[in-house]
């Protein structure tokens, strides 16, 4: 354990302030004077020596007129390292205003993260107020801007696309709707969302997104129709006619495959769906204004319908007055349902009985990974190493424990029905009693209206979470992604803790870690691990990461 808490300390205690790196680069930056120019005093009398001293320009002009024996190409070398002085003194300056104008960024190294020192106290509230300051969202549209779209006849065609999955993923499908239209100079016909299989929910776009502010938003950039123009008789054949549909679009496609192999079809048929298309545009091979596209749709062009929004203010309102003064609050997106236990084929703590029920399922859910299960073990021990395993509820309790958060802490529950039930749940209530889920917060008639669509009820999650004081993720997914870059978009003052997942199960399992250095270690991984900005690279989630495309530096 001595060895992780090294190691996982890297990122954090070698990274210098940027005002210590550059005093000293500033030092060693300086050029190195010739031996011949620094003896050249040497050769003056002693009455130029009791000269009072001068600039070092006329010095070397003095060579023209006082010192007739020096040779000519002497006083141009003089001059040309002068010059040469000049510019790396020059350079030298550019180099730390640079550095100490540069924003606040920590740098991936593998799975160390590095980040620059800051003097301020840590809080276990807020990110460093000095990481707030060096970027803004700059994705917004800009007022006054001029239309750039065609005329409605002269559109290259139109395309149709089935959001599928829930509210999260739904939403990033629509968000690369509208930026592959912008790809094809092509007008969106409104998605659908698709009826999620599980659920059996049927909500329309407009049940949940406030249409207009969508459709007026976004006017400058694509233009968006409401349903599929009337001369288009038969809409059923959109998703049932081969000959409508654009398949086997690669996932994570460039730009250019929307333009060679997509466009030429919307230009023949005037009318196409493309299916399926969630991830079916990439992040690094596309336009850097078309993935600030993106984040124009998902921050600020998509907002939920206003009951929703009110709604979710009262739920966060409520969480911090619960105790009749305003207190700070968490939000705790806990993955743990039945359906991710089991995808996820890690093991988990339980009963003989408990582990024989999800074999069966695992066997009946997901068969050709199933096997036989003689194989299941060593890739239970093998993800968990690699930090693929969802945290049980009660290992969540530990961290925040370790981290400082003391049992009076108020936690938001966003979750589905937790798997293992109300035991599962135990060591979690009793080290943080203060845990509230939304149907515990409002009333049943509060929240009847929003019940005939699930989709409202995790819109109410998402914005319950969003606005709190600190997120805790505890697995990944496209909500805990989504919260997270809508928080750094907002700023990175919200901590967003996401917890390593690999270093912890090492000290889970460790039967001699004691609570001082299990504490140790928790807050020395996770102090980087809050949300702060953080350099993309090549594949970085747009969703998660938002600073380069959709960000500017104060």
């Amino acid at each position: 354990m001595a060895e992780l808490r090294h190691s996982s300390s890297i990122g954090s205690r070698t990274a210098s302030s940027p005002m210590k790196r550059d005093g000293a680069g500033a030092g060693d930056s300086s050029p190195l004077i010739p031996e011949n120019d620094l003896s050249d005093d040497d050769r003056h009398s002693p009455k130029d020596r009791d000269r009072p001293p001068c600039s070092h320009f006329h010095h070397l002009f003095s060579h023209f007129t006082d010192d007739h024996r020096v040779p000519l190409h002497n006083s141009r070398i003089s001059i040309f390292f002068t010059l040469l002085l000049l510019l790396a003194g020059l350079l030298a300056l550019f180099t730390i205003l640079h550095k100490l104008n540069s924003p606040y960024l920590c740098k991936k190294d593998g799975i160390v993260l590095h980040c620059p020192h800051v003097k301020e106290s840590a809080s276990l509230w807020e990110n460093p107020y000095s990481s707030t300051t060096s970027w803004k969202p700059c994705a917004e549209r800009r007022d006054g801007a001029i239309s750039e779209l065609p005329q409605e006849n002269a559109t290259n065609g139109y395309i149709f696309i089935h959001a599928e999955g829930g509210l999260n993923q739904q939403r990033i499908a629509i968000c690369n709707a509208v930026a592959v239209a912008k790809i094809m100079n092509a007008t969106l016909i409104l998605p659908v969302l698709k009826q999620d299989q599980i659920w059996k929910d049927q909500t329309k776009f407009e049940d949940i997104f406030d249409v207009d502010h969508f459709i007026d938003y976004l006017k400058y950039d694509v233009r968006i129709v409401r349903d599929i123009p009337e001369w288009f008789t038969d809409k059923t054949e959109l998703f049932s006619s081969i000959r409508r549909t654009v398949k086997n679009i690669p996932k994570y496609a460039p730009a250019q495959f929307y333009i060679d192999n997509v466009l030429p079809r919307i230009k023949e048929k005037k009318i196409m769906a493309l299916k399926p298309f969630v991830d079916r545009l990439g992040y690094d091979n596309v336009p850097s204004e078309i993935n600030k596209l993106r984040c124009r749709v998902n921050y600020h062009a998509l907002k939920f319908l206003p009951d929703i929004e009110q709604m979710a203010d009262l739920l966060a309102s409520r969480m911090r007055n619960r105790t009749g003064s305003s207190n700070p609050y968490m939000a705790l997106h806990l993955r743990f349902e039945k359906g991710m236990v089991g995808l996820s084929f890690c093991d988990f703590v339980g009963t003989r009985d408990e582990k024989a029920k999800m074999a069966e399922y695992r066997k009946k859910e997901w068969p050709r990974r199933y096997k036989n299960g003689s194989h299941l073990w060593q890739l239970a021990l093998q993800k968990r190493k690699e930090g693929r395993c969802p945290l049980e509820p009660g290992e969540v309790a530990v961290i925040l424990r370790a981290m400082g958060y003391m049992k009076e802490t108020q936690i938001y529950v966003a979750s589905g029905q937790v798997y293992g039930g109300q035991n599962r749940m135990a060591p979690l209530r009793n080290m943080f009693p203060n845990l509230v889920t939304k149907e515990e917060l409002a009333t049943k008639e509060e929240l009847d209206g929003f019940r005939k669509h699930v989709t409202s009820l995790a819109a109410l999650d998402f914005l319950v979470c969003l606005k709190s004081d600190v997120f805790v993720m505890t697995h990944g997914g496209n909500f805990a992604k989504l919260i997270i870059g809508a928080r750094r978009y907002m700023g990175h003052r919200l901590k967003s803790i996401k917890p390593d997942k690999g270093l912890m199960s090492k000290s889970f399992g460790d039967p001699y870690m004691g609570w001082a250095p299990f504490v140790e270690d928790v807050i020395v991984t996770h102090q980087t691990r809050t949300g702060l900005p953080e350099e993309t690279f090549p594949n970085y989630d747009l969703w998660e990461n938002p600073l380069t495309p959709c960000m500017c530096k104060a």
